[in-house]
């Protein structure tokens, strides 16, 4: 990776970084994208209906097949990668602010991060829409392998759907003002491997950037908010956050 010279020359002197990570730091991991050339929705435009709220309520069918994605999600068996391990050493080290995920697979958790806020939420538990009770996800898709292909909450019958954010649903409120502080409070704002095209997440950009902070967009695919960053990034996720890492830190990676 070449960075910009005016950005290499930037980054040492770097003392508060907030990253923002979408699918894009993941599929090393051999979690798939959504919206890449190989992503889930591009080869199956279909499967966007079972991150849709009111189609998952609606239609039962959509919830069993829901259920069946959840069981079988590469997520439960993914382990983390470079790109991972190069934010731990970024906080190990005292310069990384927060980890704003759009992720909901819990590899930065797994990495080591402790700064992560999941601002779509995780695939590891499991909610009642009705009564909000909360489980692990493990013990209902343990439902699932045994033959109920719509588990419904064990509490008041009301329909489960894994503790993520979909499309229809509202963010929680503390979760959102934690990342909009992070984002207001760094002199780096790193967006890797997201197509920055799904709201708010993607406007705490703008955020960082109206508070003073640098923007670096680290994508494969060109994104909303390239004109407005300082510096574009095309090269792959794990290739390039290390060595971002590396030019922060002094490593010279």
């Amino acid at each position: 990776m070449d960075a910009p010279r005016s950005l290499a020359a930037f980054l040492p002197s770097v003392r508060a970084i907030t990253v923002l990570t979408g699918a894009g730091i993941s599929t090393d991991s051999g979690i798939p994208d959504f919206r890449g050339p190989e992503g889930v929705w591009t080869r199956d435009p279909q499967a966007q209906r079972l991150s849709t709220i009111g189609a998952y309520l609606a239609d039962p069918e959509v919830r069993r097949r829901a259920w069946r994605s959840r069981r079988d999600h590469p997520g439960w068996h993914a382990e983390p990668n470079v790109a991972h391990e190069a934010l731990v050493e970024l906080e190990r080290a005292g310069r990384l602010r927060a980890i704003v995920t759009q992720n909901i697979d819990g590899l930065h958790q797994r990495a080591g991060s402790g700064a992560v806020i999941e601002i779509h939420g995780t695939m590891r538990d499991a909610v009642c829409l009705a009564c909000g009770r909360r489980v692990p996800m493990p013990e209902v898709l343990a439902r699932v392998d045994a033959g109920e292909d719509d588990p419904l909450c064990t509490e008041c019958g009301g329909i489960q759907k894994s503790a993520t954010i979909s499309f229809g649903q509202s963010l929680e409120g503390d979760v959102l003002d934690a990342a909009i502080r992070a984002a207001r409070s760094c002199d780096l704002f790193l967006a890797v491997g997201t197509s920055l095209t799904v709201q708010p997440a993607a406007g705490l950009c703008l955020e960082a950037v109206e508070h003073g902070a640098k923007l670096v967009i680290v994508n494969a695919q060109e994104t909303p908010y390239d004109e407005v960053a300082d510096a574009v990034l095309r090269r792959p996720v794990g290739e390039t956050l290390p060595r971002l890492a590396g030019l922060v830190l002094g490593t010279g990676r």
